[in-house]
């Protein structure tokens, strides 16, 4: 091969290498560098658990895999598959057991920037209709459970547009990508405010977040980053208290706005990241809804098989 050329493909590695891993500064910009037709695939956990008083009232746990590849790559973008399979549910739940299959065997396009962050999903409109015809079908498999064609229903209400599926039925993509893009420095916090999507149908919440880069793993090339998002707290409880008071459904004895109970939503991730080609490795995230003695926590864990 021309020593020029090879000269240059070495120029170009290390650009690539200072671009994501800086030793000398401590600072770590994650970028993804990806080829056309490059897959990997993943393993994702995610457990529901609702706790009483210190009291664990119910667990549930869905296992499942994604193969990811990139369908193009352009000096402005990539285009990603994400294809979802196996699934596997534990759960006491009959109905919970048949919603959370809803995703076996659907592809999700989406649209990075350059850098690899989140832009858009690209085939918003075939998830809608896979969802509406896992939906038509699921209502007549479990038809012998009471009150289960509302509670379809309402569970699919939240993916009725392009918007709702980007905030509800692809938060593992969210996960995966959230510190693509940005150049964090070790041991500093990016601080700032951003806007959480409101299933109630009203304005997004406020949400302050936090991004740190906590490890810099120079031997084998990866480094820790993590985030805290904290939703306005007085927002999530107008918002909630105003949905349920509106559905009829507690009649005469719903309480005064004074008498509700606050809530708290707060969300932590931790992900490791591979610094030369910014695959995620590992990323856990953990949310925790909380109101008075009761909280529902929800753990996501992405892994590289």
């Amino acid at each position: 091969m021309n020593k020029l050329l090879l000269l240059g493909i070495a120029l170009l590695l290390s650009a690539k290498l200072s671009a994501q891993i800086n030793v000398k500064d401590s600072t770590v910009q994650v970028i993804g560098y990806w080829e056309k037709q490059e897959t990997q695939s993943y393993t994702v956990s995610y457990e529901k658990i609702k706790v009483k008083s210190n009291d664990t009232l119910s667990r549930d746990l869905i296992t499942y895999e994604v193969d990811i590849k990139i369908l193009d790559s352009t000096q402005n973008s990539y285009t990603i598959e994400w294809f979802y399979k196996n699934y596997a549910i534990d759960t006491e739940n009959a109905l919970a057991q048949k919603l959370a299959t809803i995703s076996s065997d659907l592809s999700v396009i989406i649209k990075t920037d350059e850098l690899g962050a989140f832009l858009e999903i690209i085939n918003a409109d075939d998830i809608k209709t896979h969802l509406e015809k896992v939906t038509k079908t699921l209502k007549e498999e479990l038809k012998n459970i009471p009150n289960s064609e509302k509670l379809i229903t309402n569970a699919m209400n939240i993916y009725t547009s392009k918007e709702s599926i980007q905030a509800n039925a692809i938060k593992d993509v969210m996960q995966f990508y959230q510190f693509h893009g940005v150049k964090y420095k070790l041991g500093e916090e990016l601080e700032g405010l951003l806007e959480t999507a409101n299933n109630y149908g009203d304005k997004p919440f406020d949400t302050n977040v936090r991004f740190s880069l906590d490890e810099i793993n120079e031997v084998d090339g990866n480094s820790i980053f993590r985030s805290n998002h904290i939703i306005n707290s007085n927002q999530l409880t107008d918002a909630t208290y105003n949905y349920l008071k509106n559905s009829g459904n507690f009649g005469d004895n719903f309480p005064q706005r004074d008498k509700f109970p606050s809530l708290t939503n707060i969300t932590n991730t931790a992900s490791r990241i591979h610094g030369e080609t910014g695959w995620l490795i590992y990323s856990i995230e953990t949310k925790e809804i909380s109101a008075e003695a009761s909280t529902n926590i929800e753990e996501r864990i992405i892994e590289i098989i």
